[in-house]
């Protein structure tokens, strides 16, 4: 049974957090970030802000009460968050997930009822959904790694494969990227990529935005033909639409040597992934310098909590 008197744990440490991520936030001008993510035990949450907006994850568990106690413990809770983070409980929306370290999941709508925003993240605006899927459209743990993208792209030609909901994309063609082609096995997202184009004044017929199950589309790639690539993929993939099944740690080697085959000399590959315990195969990658940038890419609000691993790869 749930104790009641626990609840003044997640109080207090919502307090605590909240405090200290807003100042940082409003000084950095950011106004969609992460809160808390599982740091009690008996709270499975993450909660993400975004702007005037909650959006709370419950991590599946065995938590032993019956259906309507659980929805009366997640009750409680919710007007603990909206408490602290002074936002009204009807503008908090609540998923529940199973406890996975990857992606994979993000193909899957999960209702009919939709709310849908635009963000903004360093000055370019995004559409969110915060009802419908178990991801929202845009993953707040790249921030700092979409700013490096947009930084270096001037002039260039760009690939960005598994591409989501094209925030990479969005950012190297606010970085002055001469076209940026996106990939995705998903029609909707592939939409909403050209979406998010669209609503930061970009004319979409300038870049590509390419239907196909990646593996399969690395074969067609031209040589030498990319500047810069950006490669996000989930761990691991069995989509009835995929050919073959994906497996990051399995495949990691052949993708990359696929992909960077396609980059021009000197190009580089921004490589990152979610499994917990991958570990990058570097003597087989047909690079000529190989960085982990995992530390330097995570942002204030995922400190100690982040598992993703990226890589700077350089043909």
């Amino acid at each position: 049974m749930f104790d009641p008197s626990k609840l003044q744990m997640l109080e207090n440490r919502l307090v605590k957090v909240f405090k200290h991520l807003r100042k940082t936030a409003r000084r950095q001008n950011i106004t969609c970030y992460r809160v808390y993510d599982d740091d009690i035990p008996e709270f499975p949450f993450s909660i993400e802000l975004y702007e005037d907006h909650v959006y709370v994850a419950e991590y599946k568990r065995q938590h032993g009460m019956e259906e309507e106690a659980h929805e009366e413990w997640l009750d409680l809770c919710l007007e603990v968050i909206a408490k602290v983070l002074e936002v009204p409980v009807d503008k908090i929306y609540v998923k529940q997930r199973q406890r996975k370290a990857n992606r994979q999941e993000q193909y899957e709508k999960l209702s009919f009822e939709s709310h849908e925003m635009i963000v903004q993240e360093a000055g370019l605006k995004f559409k969110v959904n915060l009802s419908d899927y178990l991801d929202t459209g845009l993953f707040l743990d790249h921030r700092i790694t979409r700013g490096m993208v947009r930084d270096v792209v001037a002039g260039k030609n760009v690939l960005n494969l598994f591409c989501y909901t094209g925030s990479f994309s969005v950012y190297a063609a606010a970085g002055g990227a001469t076209q940026v082609t996106s990939v995705d096995l998903s029609k909707t997202y592939l939409a909403w990529a050209e979406e998010n184009m669209r609503i930061n004044g970009f004319d979409v017929n300038k870049h590509k935005f390419v239907h196909a199950d990646v593996l399969q589309y690395l074969d067609t790639l031209p040589v030498e033909s990319f500047d810069l690539v950006v490669l996000d993929p989930p761990t691991f993939s069995n989509s009835k639409r995929m050919k073959e099944i994906l497996d990051i740690q399995r495949d990691h080697v052949t993708i990359l040597n696929k992909v960077l085959a396609a980059t021009k000399p000197g190009g580089v590959i921004y490589f990152s992934n979610n499994y917990r315990r991958f570990v990058l195969d570097a003597d087989h990658i047909l690079a000529s310098d190989i960085k982990d940038i995992t530390a330097q890419t995570i942002p204030f609000d995922f400190q100690q909590k982040l598992i993703r691993k990226c890589y700077k790869i350089t043909r």
